[in-house]
């Protein structure tokens, strides 16, 4: 390889085309993090550059240039392209891709306010680093000396093209860096009011981005590997997401295998590049990382059955798609096909069975189960029946569902649902008896699931409103609510995520609520006895309103006729047509009791209870 320090006028000054492949990430600097350092940078220069200026006489504008120290952009590698003798000269961009277009849309724009200024000379000489000459072009891409990849090149387009309108591109960080690095310019120019001090000011900024802005070009021979050195710039500490690395690398092989890049990457691919969604930033753990980076480290636990360190999804990769020669395009098919299914678990109807499993799963935020999750999901219809893997589902549910009310330990989840991985391979058409069968099997307490008789027993003393998160907690009383109301029911499902949980002893409940004393027992003991009940499922019910705070604490009968203004939920319904004169201990035990029964019933477990 050759590498050089060159100015940003002997990167762009010749007739070249810098290519972004297409299995590369699309452009996402923004404007915190690389715009506004990148334009303070460059106005600090030309700044520095006016300073040296003052005083400089005619024809000795070089030695205050020389003066003036440069800023170093950092790096840039570029592999050869083999092209015609009649064709432009082309490099492919291994690495730094970002900087080059963040370069050329800096370019285009401040020639653009140069131009609005009428400072035709500066504008042109700036044209001249952005546009290939006319006569050397077959087509009107050709014309560019950067061209990103796919996803963004029709909004490069439009913002390079001064014909143009790249208004639909608003949302498009390319048309937003555009639109920046021009206001500034326009903003940098303007703050000196005399049109004598706004030339100086155009020309110490031309000069600036031409010659007083550097990087190291490096410049691939033909024995050297692109691969690998890519790999060395980005995979070791360097921002890049695992799964541009994971692009590069599969399609990389793809160019080694022979095969049709441009129709693999549109076939397979594509929709991968979609920033809305897969680039969109979700939380995994205590750390959020864009979807396509979590779906693909869960997609390879679910394809290896073994566990992965989320920092190593891209060596993990590398050693799956080379272990036993794998086929190439059948690994890009595969990861498609998932991907789409791992989307679709989105846009399933809440009120299905599917639907409801994925919102109370989510809801406990049980994320080691995914794997299991995309593995039943990705199985196809003639091998693993719905009915199969609703009962699965349901039995995975139940057994999350148990431990979380009894306040069983999570960690031993990562080992056991990649064993229920390895389990369900064997025959993925028997996977919901299998999934009841294995789970009822676990003996070790990180494992086992709650029987029927711990369930009522965690129903009747656990303080759930204490330690479960209230989204959690209202999710099991949602579920409670919508096995009373049924299919006959007018509205079968109660609305998720919104209704309000209420005690009906209240935690204020010393202030208006009278203690009763058992013989034999002291009041603080009764009290005690009290506070234990206070937070547990029989004291527990969903309002659709909050209530007055006063009249929440109100005595029973004041707080009973409350309530039933806001009796529409079963839940509360069936707890006033009791008629419970007290609402007392017996009354909470009681009705913890039968909440427990309706809960067995909603989360059987399979086997002897």
């Amino acid at each position: 390889m050759k590498a050089d320090t060159l100015t940003v006028k002997d990167v762009f000054s010749k007739d070249i085309r810098y290519v972004v492949p297409l299995f590369q990430r699309p452009y996402v600097w923004t404007k915190e993090d690389q715009w506004e350092p990148l334009w303070e940078d460059v106005t600090t220069v030309a700044e520095r550059l006016l300073q040296e200026l003052e005083g400089v006489g005619p024809g000795e504008e070089v030695r205050a240039e020389e003066r003036t120290p440069p800023h170093f952009l950092g790096a840039v590698v570029v592999d050869q392209l083999k092209t015609a003798v009649a064709d432009v000269e082309a490099r492919h961009i291994i690495d730094g891709q970002q900087r080059l277009t963040t370069l050329q849309l800096l370019l285009d724009s401040v020639q653009a306010v140069f131009a609005e200024l009428g400072e035709k000379r500066a504008a042109r000489l700036l044209r001249k680093l952005i546009l290939n000459d006319e006569e050397v072009i077959k087509n009107s891409d050709d014309a560019y000396k950067v061209w990103p990849t796919n996803v963004d090149q029709a909004a490069f387009r439009a913002v390079m093209d001064d014909a143009a309108d790249p208004a639909e591109f608003s949302e498009n960080p390319i048309a937003q860096a555009h639109e920046f690095f021009g206001a500034a310019a326009l903003e940098w120019i303007s703050e000196a009011t005399e049109p004598e001090e706004q030339a100086r000011r155009v020309s110490a900024l031309s000069t600036t981005l031409q010659g007083l802005l550097q990087l190291v070009v490096i410049d691939l021979e033909a024995h050297d590997n692109a691969q690998v050195i890519f790999e060395t710039l980005n995979a070791r500490g360097t921002p890049l997401l695992a799964s541009d690395l994971i692009k590069n690398l599969v399609l990389q092989a793809a160019i080694q295998c022979g095969l049709d890049v441009q129709t693999l990457y549109d076939k397979y691919w594509q929709a991968f590049d979609e920033r809305d969604y897969w680039r969109a930033e979700i939380r995994q753990g205590r750390l959020t990382r864009p979807r396509i980076d979590v779906y693909l480290y869960y997609w390879l636990i679910m394809r290896r059955a073994e566990e992965v360190a989320s920092q190593d999804a891209f060596p993990t990769f590398r050693s799956y798609l080379t272990a036993q020669g794998k086929d190439v395009e059948a690994v890009l098919a595969d990861l498609a096909r998932s991907g789409r299914i791992y989307q679709h678990l989105d846009d399933i109807s809440s009120t299905s069975q599917e639907g409801i499993f994925i919102y109370r799963w989510r809801t406990l935020d049980a994320q080691t189960l995914t794997p299991v999750v995309l593995w039943l999901f990705d199985q196809p219809s003639e091998v693993l029946a719905s009915t199969e893997r609703i009962r699965a589902l349901k039995a995975i549910e139940s057994w999350l569902i148990r431990r979380t009310v009894c306040r069983l330990t999570t960690k031993d989840y990562n080992r056991l649902f990649l064993e229920l991985i390895s389990v369900l391979s064997n025959d993925p058409s028997m996977s919901g008896e299998t999934t009841e069968r294995f789970l009822a099997g676990q003996k070790a307490d990180a494992r086992v699931w709650p029987s029927d008789r711990q369930l009522i027993d965690a129903f009747l003393s656990v303080p759930v409103y204490s330690l479960l998160t209230r989204s959690r907690l209202r999710m099991i009383l949602e579920a409670l609510e919508d096995a009373y109301r049924g299919p006959k029911s007018e509205d079968e499902f109660v609305t998720k995520g919104k209704l309000t949980i209420e005690h009906v002893l209240p935690q204020a409940w010393r202030e208006n609520w009278s203690l009763f004393v058992p013989h034999g027992e002291t009041e603080e003991a009764a009290a005690l006895h009290r506070d234990r009940l206070l937070h547990t499922f029989g004291n527990l019910t969903l309002v659709t309103k909050s209530l007055n705070p006063a009249l929440a604490n109100a005595t029973w009968p004041i707080k009973r006729k409350e309530l039933s203004k806001y009796s529409v939920l079963h839940l509360t319904k069936r707890l006033l047509e009791a008629d419970v004169v007290d609402w007392d201990e017996a009354a909470i035990e009681a009705r913890g009791r039968q909440l427990a029964d309706k809960a067995i019933m909603i989360w059987p477990r399979a086997g002897t209870a």
